[in-house]
């Protein structure tokens, strides 16, 4: 999506990769550490390294701004437009303090704010706090110093510092550009893609994406700039919007367009990738179906077989299909048991890509996880109860990397009198397993069971998991962790 919006705007958009910011010098940053064991808010610093690369980008796209002569005359045409408005000329000066670095690479304009950020923290902490390189002693030395004042007193004094950013005239440049910089000739697209990858250290990744949707969220009125930001489903669950008065998450999904993909879609996807393996074996392939066996009675229709233990993403359908292709090699078409013999591959490897891909939120959930093996098709609430159990009880464990938010999970357990709903108890870990898409749950034995993605908010409402009676691991996971059937039903049976 966001390169077709590159094709069809092609001189309109600016495409921003976190992995060229710098971010990984900057949380390697002594001083950065250090007010980030002492607990300091940094999240008005965040907000203006966001505000400042994107106006920057914003200004040098619009006016070609490449070299200090370019500068300059920008700077100059731009003064004679707003010569009447003392605000936004107060507010441009703020341009003025990069001189020679502001048509530069984005990284070293992140860099420069930071250096200068460090500075004043190192001074502030009697020069004792230096950059990336700083040796380990003087970490050690501060440490020494803090032991001697009230610990909320030094962290006042550094959080002063974060405060007393360019914030104040950043805000006000989002006037300029507004008014005077954008027109609909000048619309422009600022793309931001890639946040899920390792580009900055995973302890403060979150704070540094839930301060972009701040700065995104401020932009939002500008008329002729849309900031489009692609992240994850996970990662947005789990950004914290309310930490230290961080914002609410309502007014960010006002701004929130989710992508869900229906089988039909996923299909397309699926005779493309066939497409592609049939001409690389010179063969005159239309659709993924050519290559599939016969629907039958007890395994039903081998399409919904494939989705069925899919999560609707395209990630997940592309993986089974690559299985049945490497099983099939050679076969101009798919048997069943190639279908199965894929499906056991597939499965295990969908386990590990759930580890990987929460591991950084939940570690140890892969231990998790494994107290579903063995687990019945459908679970009755004593059998999921007791798997719960099992789950909570890795606590016990000194090698369970998860004891935080296991804790925080099962706290309800722990502190609970009696005559409390069995909802209210385990519906904390219930719901991190449900968005997960580990766990559906059902209200009947004879009702297809709900997962995340076909209802995300039906864990929200207590009511609905105290009605639920049966529980289902998702049929992706099956083969992986050995699920049984129930008695009576057939392997086809959803």
């Amino acid at each position: 999506m966001l390169k077709h919006i590159e094709s069809i705007h092609p001189d309109h958009v600016i495409r921003i990769n976190p992995e060229n910011l710098s971010l990984p010098y900057i949380t390697n940053l002594q001083a950065i550490r250090y007010l980030d064991t002492l607990g300091v808010n940094l999240d008005n610093f965040w907000q203006t390294l966001w505000r400042h690369v994107l106006l920057v980008e914003i200004l040098r796209h619009r006016y070609k701004v490449d070299s200090p002569a370019a500068k300059s005359n920008f700077l100059q045409n731009l003064r004679e437009r707003i010569r009447n408005d003392k605000t936004k000329q107060a507010a441009l000066a703020y341009l003025d303090d990069f001189e020679g670095n502001f048509w530069c690479e984005s990284d070293e304009r992140v860099r420069q704010i930071t250096d200068r950020f460090a500075e004043r923290i190192g001074a502030e902490g009697g020069g004792k706090l230096g950059g990336a390189g700083a040796s380990l002693s003087a970490s050690g030395n501060v440490a020494t110093e803090s032991s001697q004042e009230a610990h909320t007193e030094q962290v006042l004094r550094f959080q002063r510092i974060v405060n007393d950013t360019q914030l104040a005239r950043l805000n006000k440049m989002i006037n300029v550009l507004d008014e005077d910089v954008l027109d609909s000739n000048h619309f422009t697209y600022v793309l931001i893609d890639d946040l899920d990858k390792e580009w900055v250290d995973e302890r403060i990744a979150n704070d540094l994406i839930r301060c972009l949707f701040s700065t995104v969220y401020s932009l939002h009125n500008v008329r002729n700039l849309k900031v489009i930001v692609a992240l994850r489903t996970n990662i947005f669950q789990e950004l914290d919007f309310g930490r230290r008065g961080g914002g609410q998450e309502e007014k960010f999904r006002a701004l929130v367009q989710e992508i869900r993909w229906a089988p039909h879609s996923l299909m397309r996807v699926l005779d493309e990738r066939a497409q592609v393996s049939g001409r690389r074996l010179g063969s005159d392939v239309n659709s993924f179906g050519e290559f599939l066996p016969s629907s039958n009675s007890t395994m039903g229709k081998p399409v919904e077989y494939i989705l069925d233990r899919t999560l609707l993403r395209p990630r997940d359908a592309l993986a089974f299909a690559n299985e049945c292709f490497s099983v099939g090699a050679g076969k101009d078409r798919l048997a069943w048991a190639d279908i199965k013999s894929a499906e056991e591959t597939y499965s295990v490897g969908r386990l590990l890509a759930l580890r990987d891909e929460w591991k950084g939120t939940y570690p140890g959930i892969a231990e998790v996880v494994q107290q579903f093996r063995h687990a019945s098709m459908r679970m009755e609430r004593d059998e999921f109860q007791e798997r719960l159990d099992n789950a909570i009880l890795l606590l016990s464990d000194e090698r369970f990397e998860g004891a935080k938010w296991m804790t925080d999970a099962s706290a309800h357990i722990w502190s609970a009198g009696a005559d409390v709903e069995w909802a209210y108890l385990y519906s904390p870990l219930i719901k991190i397993l449900y968005r997960l898409g580990l766990i559906g749950l059902s209200t009947r034995s004879g009702d297809r069971p709900v997962f995340f993605n076909q209802d995300p908010h039906l864990i929200d409402r207590s009511s609905d998991v105290d009605a639920s009676k049966y529980f289902y691991v998702h049929r992706m996971y099956h083969r992986g962790l050995e699920v049984r059937a129930n008695a009576g039903r057939r392997e086809g049976d959803r």
